[in-house]
């Protein structure tokens, strides 16, 4: 643990040494608290990562830790010498104790804003933090958060670009911040590449690059296609369709005094059953709309000339995770999505909605491909009764109601949201174009964070050439687990996926976990297995040909699981209280 994380941990608590046992004294060195509400508490004591199992031929290590919710890496060099860029996100969850602008320090020790760190290939950190609003001169956005950090050329290097936003998830000002800037590696000085892109529950995400092209995942800026009490109080711009698009009949009702409904695609509070939105309408800020910007989508732009953007695929709630496939592969080359399915929460909840991995592409005529999200979750419709709400905290007709479980919400405002919410009714008049099928699903709320495929040098064991890990970062607390005891829920983890060998045979996918917690579960919550994954929000292959994985690190979220071992605990910290100071750079290396 970094010597400054142990400091502030102890400032934190209110702890000195000489009110302590040793024991104690050890025992509470390896609890960090977030810094703005200090009884929001988290252990942190990585070690070497001993507390993650992985496949025989297979080393764990850590290769940084101490930092402050990182979610990018990108590499410069070759395997006998290369540089590491870490992108700290900054403020990215809503809850009184991560807001940047109530640092008490200097801008320079903020751990609520963005900023990159560089590492040299032993994990010695030898520049930064680049970029970091309020100390660079051209920094990133302070409210955050900055989510990927890529090189164009890869380990080749080229233009250093970035993602950020100032999402702001308390407060106004967020709508349309996001932005893809281009980073000076040296002095981290910061250039806008795209500005005035959708920002609201989900910002601009993760980069990748094509054929003169950057990709980029464009989350959606609500949970389910309707602006509720989630969004920012209602604050949030609405979604933005690829496509035109004819809004069903149905409007969707939030608790205030009085019920206030609202449209798909439409601002908060605005009702207007059947209307036609035409293609890149920005219902809220329509001067902003403009072509090929949209959400929910995989968009692309010319490197050359940012001004030309297209959508690639659509009809994603938040395609987060893009990666594309090497050339020699029986995905030859198409561009591989990790989809994070909606929550329970907000003014349409849904319970159970799977996780997908699905291909987007253009089709012939120039048009994105659909994948039917709002209406369509995995397979299946939305309004299949599988995915009726049960009354989650943060649904927007929820009364909370510790004492009722497995709903959380008092008896008489779970009867409105049975009456309003069940089932789960279209957005949508009709999907807009065929609806084309995800390749898989994954479980709900294990939360897609990152993909990439494996040089062969990987491949052994398990390990098949061509494969992909994926990265999990778990949920946050919004429904019951995803697993029933004593079966470990899925999240908090990097899995594998083995394709079939031959090239010009059909598809084939296999699945398998390849790195997780010995606990099952979050790490850093545990005294017992402190030393495993927390939220790993990326994972990305180095020079070296190991896998590094990124892990967020400690999240105190509304605690669906039967202990809470993870919520809050002071309710008004509510509803994810980030805790700086947590985040690790995990190595994972063939033997």
């Amino acid at each position: 643990m970094k010597s400054h994380s142990l400091r502030l941990s102890l400032v934190t608590l209110g702890l000195v040494a000489g009110s302590l046992s040793a024991p104690e004294l050890a025992a509470a060195a390896n609890s960090v608290a977030n810094p703005l509400c200090p009884a929001e508490t988290a252990i942190f004591a990585p070690d070497n990562g001993h507390d993650i199992k992985v496949p025989a031929g297979f080393k764990v290590s850590v290769f940084a830790s101490g930092l402050n919710t990182p979610t990018g890496i990108a590499f410069l060099g070759t395997a006998n010498h290369f540089s590491v860029y870490v992108l700290e996100s900054g403020h990215g969850l809503p809850s009184r104790c991560n807001e940047q602008g109530s640092w008490p320090g200097s801008a320079a020790t903020n751990p609520f804003t963005p900023d990159i760190l560089v590492f040299d290939q032993n994990g010695n950190k030898i520049r930064g933090p680049l970029a970091k609003p309020g100390v660079a001169t051209s920094g990133l956005q302070p409210a955050g958060p900055a989510v990927d950090i890529a090189f164009e050329h890869g380990f080749q290097g080229g233009r250093l670009f970035a993602t950020d936003s100032n999402q702001a998830t308390h407060g106004g000002g967020q709508n349309s911040s996001s932005r893809i800037v281009v980073v000076d590696p040296n002095t981290g000085n910061v250039t806008p590449f795209i500005i005035n892109l959708p920002t609201g529950d989900h910002p601009t995400e993760q980069l990748a690059f094509a054929g003169g092209w950057i990709y980029w995942s464009q989350g959606s800026t609500t949970n389910s296609g309707v602006v509720g009490l989630d969004n920012n109080g209602g604050k949030n711009q609405p979604d933005i369709p690829c496509q035109d698009i004819t809004l069903s009949r149905n409007v969707f009702v939030t608790s205030v005094s009085p019920f206030v409904a609202t449209s798909g695609y439409s601002p908060f509070g605005v009702q207007q059953p059947g209307a036609e939105i035409p293609a890149f309408t920005n219902t809220q800020t329509p001067a902003l709309s403009r072509e090929g910007v949209c959400d929910g989508a995989t968009l692309r732009a010319s490197l050359h000339n940012p001004n030309i953007i297209q959508p690639v695929g659509w009809g994603h709630r938040n395609g987060y995770a893009i990666r594309f496939a090497p050339a020699d592969h029986p995905l030859h080359g198409e561009l591989l999505v990790g989809e994070d399915g909606p929550d329970e929460r907000g003014a349409r909840p849904a319970h159970g909605a799977p996780e997908e991995i699905s291909i987007d592409q253009q089709n012939p005529d120039g048009t994105p491909v659909y994948h039917g999200w709002p209406d369509r979750y995995g397979f299946l419709a939305s309004s299949q009764a599988v995915f009726d709400p049960i009354g989650g905290p943060s649904d927007d007709l929820c009364v909370f109601d510790a004492g009722n479980p497995p709903s959380f919400c008092t008896p008489a405002s779970l009867a409105n949201i049975i009456k309003f919410d069940v089932p789960t009714r279209r957005v949508l008049a009709v999907p807009p174009a065929p609806i084309v099928a995800p390749l898989a699903l994954e479980a709900a709320d294990s939360s897609f964070t990152g993909i990439d495929f494996v040089p062969n040098s990987f491949a052994r064991g398990p390990v098949l050439p061509g494969a992909a890990l994926y990265s999990l970062e778990g949920d946050f607390g919004f429904s019951p687990p995803n697993a029933t005891a004593p079966a470990p829920e899925v999240g908090h983890e990097v899995k594998l996926i083995n394709f079939n060998q031959d090239v010009n045979a059909p598809l084939s996918m296999s699945f398998r976990n390849f790195a997780r917690n010995v606990s099952g579960d979050q790490a850093f919550i545990s005294a017992t297995h402190p030393a495993g994954f927390n939220r790993p929000t990326n994972v990305r292959f180095g020079p070296d040909g190991c896998a590094y994985v990124v892990d967020y690190g400690a999240v105190r979220d509304n605690g669906g699981g039967p202990g809470g071992d993870t919520r809050f605990v002071v309710p008004a910290d509510a509803p994810l209280v980030q805790i700086p100071g947590t985040g690790v750079i995990f190595k994972i290396c063939p033997q």
